[in-house]
């Protein structure tokens, strides 16, 4: 019997699979090194010639991410519904138009503007989108490799950007580098998630035309509104609350803290650069576990990892090594973590909508996401240094610990009885 290249497709056998994966996972590094890994060396440029305090440059962050989440849900449901060209495709698109207006701001007004348009891109074109397009080209049930694989790629964004972007900024100025960063988005993102995201190609759409059939509605209607009943669901989202606003304040404010801490700026950058590999080198030891090995217990030991991290930034000296030892530790719990993110969706709540059930949980995370950087802004400002940033980040680690604790015995599979 002859195999058709759509059967092949959900067999996972088709040869276009790695290129596939490989595409997007190029996709996600440009991605995520232009739209988050760029915006604390581009801000720290741009407050001395605009003179904007802290404060200002981060509530245009909070702003745009703020808008991310509020897009988390309708962006996942329409992937759901066979869109995620148009939607990653466009929202790269965004992206670049939205940089190059950002290097033509001279007041807060564009600037805020700018960056809400940068956060709707992001919510299109970051990893909860990607993961709800590999979900839907694989079933949700394969789709763990190809997850996992693209975190691997997506690992080295600050690794090729945070060194990238600095050279730029002081060959070309802010502005130069902004510009280049936009024609990163148009001429590398939006083309390969154009040409790479097919709905033919998807797991239902190919699996029904591979049977002569009319395409079914991949997700549960009751799905989401499951979910949304579960404690399962609300624990995840506590943990994911908690981890978000650790993420998302240190990816902003990593590079101050560490100039604070006493680190001159070429140690920042080479500290900052090793992040990457570290989170790649979590995400293989994970890969090498196989897919038998359960996201519930992988995700309970790695939530351990950030407060014994953040009490260990607090506490070090201001030096080179021990800083580094530290963010290994922290990059590597938060390369898996981006994997959990990915997967926790399947295993512990429903194999069924992904795209919607996942943006659900996202809308409450990137409000964080959203809130955090400011709010550690605001701190700074209050008491001149990030003591008390550090503190507040310790408190958020006992959040996702205690969340995703909560989580993993309420899913642990019962025994039966004698």
């Amino acid at each position: 019997m002859v195999t058709s290249p759509a059967a092949q497709e959900v067999s996972g056998t088709a040869p276009n699979r790695g290129l596939f994966i490989a595409g997007l996972g190029i996709g996600q590094i440009c991605s995520w090194g232009s739209l988050y890994y760029s915006f604390p060396i581009i801000a720290e440029a741009m407050a001395p010639e605009l003179g904007y305090s802290k404060p200002a440059l981060y509530g245009a962050a909070t702003l745009g991410l703020l808008v991310a989440g509020l897009a988390a849900y309708p962006v996942g449901a329409a992937i759901d519904r066979g869109h995620g060209r148009q939607i990653m495709g466009g929202g790269a698109l965004l992206a670049g138009l939205m940089l190059l207006v950002w290097t033509t701001v001279e007041s807060l007004v564009p600037f805020y503007l700018a960056l809400a348009g940068l956060g709707l891109a992001q919510a299109a074109t970051l990893y909860e989108p990607a993961f709800a397009v590999i979900a839907r080209r694989f079933g949700p049930a394969d789709a763990r490799r190809g997850i996992t694989s693209v975190t691997l790629w997506g690992g080295f964004a600050g690794t090729v950007f945070i060194p990238a972007i600095q050279l730029m900024v002081d060959g070309i100025g802010w502005r130069g580098a902004l510009a280049v960063l936009a024609g990163v988005n148009i001429a590398i993102c939006a083309s390969l998630y154009i040409a790479l995201i097919r709905k033919s190609a998807d797991h239902g759409h190919a699996a029904a035309a591979a049977a002569g059939a009319v395409p079914q509605p991949e997700a549960d209607r009751n799905a989401l509104r499951m979910a949304l009943r579960s404690p399962v669901f609300w624990s995840l989202a506590v943990s994911f609350v908690g981890y978000a606003a650790i993420f998302s304040t240190l990816g902003y404010h990593f590079y101050p803290l560490l100039i604070e801490r006493g680190l001159d700026i070429d140690h920042v950058i080479l500290a900052l650069s090793v992040m990457g590999p570290s989170q790649v080198a979590a995400r293989v030891a994970v890969w090498a576990l196989g897919p038998k090995a359960s996201v519930r217990w992988i995700g309970a030991l790695t939530v351990l990892a950030f407060p014994i991290a953040l009490t260990a930034l607090t506490l070090a000296p201001p030096d080179f090594l021990p800083i580094v030892l530290i963010l290994i530790l922290h990059a590597g719990a938060n390369g898996i973590m981006t994997i959990i993110r990915g997967l926790v969706v399947p295993e512990m709540l429903s194999p069924h909508a992904y795209g919607a059930i996942n943006g659900a949980l996202s809308a409450p995370v990137m409000l964080s996401r959203a809130f955090a950087p400011v709010i550690a802004a605001a701190l700074w400002w209050a008491e001149g240094s990030y003591d008390w940033v550090l503190i507040a980040l310790i408190l958020c680690s006992l959040l996702v610990a205690g969340g995703f604790w909560n989580a993993t015995l309420l899913t642990r599979p019962r025994r039966s009885g004698a």
